[in-house]
């Protein structure tokens, strides 16, 4: 079985940090796809779409360091639901996708003007300029 997302989109908003309890660091995107059609009558038509991505450990501190509002990223990852109880004990749910690859896609000087990040994709893959973190499945 695969369970497999790929996203090339923009960040529409900066990167939210956070700590786990055991100090595991997160880092939460908000990445906005488009898709353009034509409808019947000929008009172009325009829908976003919007996905929440979660990175863990390095990744999560290189998502934070790197991005922000507005850039360009490919994202890899799986696709979860996760389920909590809110404060007035209703159950909740998210669907978000657990980055294990990322890869900032804007020109040098586009996009995050938090510097400059060093080439490559960061992740989990094993290759050149990845980090080998495991993401928790």
């Amino acid at each position: 079985m695969v369970n497999k997302a790929i996203l090339v989109g923009r960040l529409g908003a900066d990167p939210e940090i956070r700590y786990t309890q055991d100090g595991t660091m997160v880092t939460n995107l908000n990445i906005a796809t488009n898709e353009q059609w034509k409808d019947r009558e000929g008009e172009k038509q325009q829908r976003t779409e919007w996905h929440r991505v979660v990175a863990f450990r390095k990744l999560a501190e290189i998502c934070s360091k790197y991005l922000s509002k507005g850039s360009l990223v490919y994202v890899e990852g799986r696709i979860q639901t996760r389920s909590w109880d809110d404060k007035d004990g209703n159950k909740r749910y998210t669907t978000e996708i657990v980055a294990s690859t990322m890869q900032m896609l804007d020109r040098k000087g586009q996009g995050s003007d938090q510097g400059d990040a060093p080439a490559g994709n960061y992740g989990n893959t094993g290759t050149s300029g990845t980090y080998d973190d495991d993401v928790p499945f």
